[in-house]
């Protein structure tokens, strides 16, 4: 289609006039928005973060580097138990 048609056009220049909204934007609709575009930058910024820092954490701790010094609850109780065996087989 080379050539717009007379309602084509005339669509065209309603939607390009410029008319009054009649409504009010308030101040809670910029710092919504504001809101929202810090979230946004902030998650990219995580996403890109856990990305890079996952194979480094895992570099550091084949190597020894790193080591995991937090005990899990498991990790606590079996070793008290392991604890008390010793004790009682004494």
């Amino acid at each position: 289609m080379k050539y717009f048609t007379a309602l084509q056009l005339l669509l065209l220049l309603l939607f390009l006039a410029p008319l009054n909204a009649h409504a009010y934007l308030g101040p809670g609709l910029g710092a919504g928005t504001i809101g929202a575009i810090i979230g946004v930058i902030v998650s990219i910024f995580l996403a890109i973060f856990a990305v890079v820092y996952y194979p480094i954490k895992r570099l550091l701790k084949k190597s020894g580097v790193l080591k995991n010094k937090a005990k899990t609850a498991n990790d606590a109780i079996d070793s008290k138990t392991e604890k008390k065996k010793e004790e009682n087989q004494i």
